[in-house]
């Protein structure tokens, strides 16, 4: 009873939409609203960063609303970064990648669509040789009969897309488009993020290195005083140990350093495309990079319309809406028409000949009534899926204002941190200028002058390491607000054209 009510309820279905021309069945997937938040962080940024001497001691003033360019490392100021940047987007093998991934998944839905919006049509010709027996024809008495059959036919299928199931797999199909578009994008995005990064931290390493090799030749200069005065009577030997000793720690501490620069140089060569061993890139230090002076800051309601991976996923949670869909009009009948025509023959150069001529025309209902249950589970399942698409959509955008904020802060503090440690710098390199002239005059002891070297070390490669630290977040702000990837006719060019539309 309960099948044979269904069965009314799908004639019924398919007589509405036969007059109204079609239906899709399902959810019309709607592009998610922004939050309503107008702040990425609770308490509101001060109208500049703090601003300190040096390479990367500019002032930065955060931008609200502007934006972002799509060559946004130009604001570097660096033509060797630039050059690097547009080789590795030629010859980076993971943005290839990308790119094949997105072309087969346009293809994918090329495909999809040539089915559906046209008719199959296929030509077959035959041929067969048959020996059978005279009772096939139900005349046993005259034996076994031997003949050849040759046909030559097109035949003709289409399935009227009624409750829209064929229209949801494009729409899922188009998502999946999109979503590669959005993939491709990130990795345009990541990938200039990494390089300016990578640049940001070779600058360092060189910075560091320098710095450590000039406390080096402090050292060297002020162990070969303390030799000669230990010569001369005027200190003991323990006092040239503790000085050698000084010096064969701050030389320890180069090699290291000199293992991370070329390890970033490796990086940097795989990111454009070459092997490590091929070399030929420029070298990169910080005073021959420009710190960004105005930093463009996107408003909040704009981020998830910027961000690849948000819109990244927005996509797979079309994609899961389509699904339902599918599996809505799964539960429906379908109707499939189908045609041939073509001749037939009992020799081949006859197959055309008058009178060969055959043709068919046919239609058929395909109505579910029992599966067991197992149509409707489908349904509740590709619900579920929609729901958990739905959550980790919320999740990304979670995770990206984070991001913004997390930056926005780091911004902020890398200032202070580089002010304080140029003061720093700046004190300990009085302090030590002074224990050193008094420890010549012998108003102070050994132990003095040499807490005073250290001090100095360590605010110097502290500062080079602040000042680095501002290049690397000014990348990292780019990347969290999507890095103007939107204004990019690539973005566009990119997306396919669709024989027709679905509301989203």
């Amino acid at each position: 009873m309960i099948a044979f009510t269904r069965f009314k309820a799908a004639l019924f279905g398919v007589g509405a939409c036969l007059i109204a021309g079609g239906c899709s069945v399902g959810p019309n997937f709607h592009v998610t609203a922004a939050p309503a938040v107008t702040s990425y962080t609770a308490r509101p940024l001060a109208a500049q960063t703090a601003e300190a001497p040096g390479a990367g001691g500019a002032a930065q003033q955060f931008v609200s609303g502007v934006t972002i360019p799509e060559n946004w490392w130009e604001l570097f100021h660096s033509v060797p970064l630039d050059l690097l940047i547009r080789q590795a987007l030629k010859d980076n093998p993971t943005l290839s990648a990308a790119q094949a991934t997105l072309r087969q998944a346009q293809e994918n839905y090329r495909a999809r669509a040539g089915t559906e919006y046209f008719p199959t049509v296929d030509g077959t010709l035959s041929g067969t040789r048959q020996k059978v027996s005279g009772a096939t024809f139900g005349q046993p008495q005259i034996g076994s009969i031997l003949y050849s059959l040759f046909n030559a036919t097109v035949n003709v299928s289409y399935t009227l897309d009624l409750f829209g199931r064929g229209r949801r797999e494009l729409e899922g199909l188009r998502s999946q488009v999109d979503y590669q578009r959005f993939q491709l994008e990130g990795a345009h995005l990541a990938l200039t993020a990494n390089i300016v990064t990578a640049v940001a931290k070779e600058a360092s390493l060189r910075g560091q290195i320098a710095a450590t090799r000039e406390v080096l030749g402090l050292q060297e200069k002020q162990l070969a005083v303390v030799q000669r005065q230990y010569q001369l009577g005027a200190v003991a030997r323990t006092d040239v140990l503790a000085q050698q000793t000084q010096l064969e720690q701050a030389r320890s501490t180069l090699p290291p350093l000199e293992r991370d620069l070329a390890q970033t140089r490796h990086q940097l060569s795989v990111y454009v495309g070459r092997f490590p061993g091929e070399g030929g890139l420029p070298e990169f230090r910080l005073e021959k990079l420009t710190l960004p002076q105005q930093l463009p800051v996107s408003l909040p309601s704009s981020l998830v319309r910027q961000r690849p991976d948000i819109r990244a996923s927005e996509e797979l949670l079309h994609a899961a809406s389509a699904q339902v869909g599918v599996a809505t009009a799964n539960l429906y009948p379908q109707i499939t028409l189908t045609g041939s025509l073509g001749s037939q023959s009992r020799r081949l150069q006859d197959l055309f000949a008058s009178g060969t001529s055959v043709w068919g025309l046919g239609a058929s209902l395909t109505q579910p009534i029992f599966h067991g249950g197992e149509l409707v589970a489908k349904r509740r399942a590709a619900v579920a899926a929609y729901d958990q698409a739905a959550a980790q959509y919320r999740e990304t955008v979670l995770q990206a204002f984070q991001n913004v904020a997390d930056v926005l802060r780091a911004l902020e503090s890398d200032a202070a941190t580089l002010v304080a440690q140029s003061a720093a710098e700046s004190t300990a390199w009085e302090n030590f200028q002074v224990a050193a002239e008094q420890y010549r005059l012998g108003a102070v002891n050994y132990l003095t002058l040499l807490n005073a070297e250290r001090q100095y070390q360590q605010t110097r490669i502290s500062r080079v390491q602040a000042e680095a630290a501002r290049f690397a977040d000014s990348a990292a702000l780019f990347l969290a607000l999507g890095g103007g990837w939107w204004s990019r006719e690539l973005a566009v060019s990119t997306s396919i054209t669709e024989p027709a539309s679905e509301d989203r």
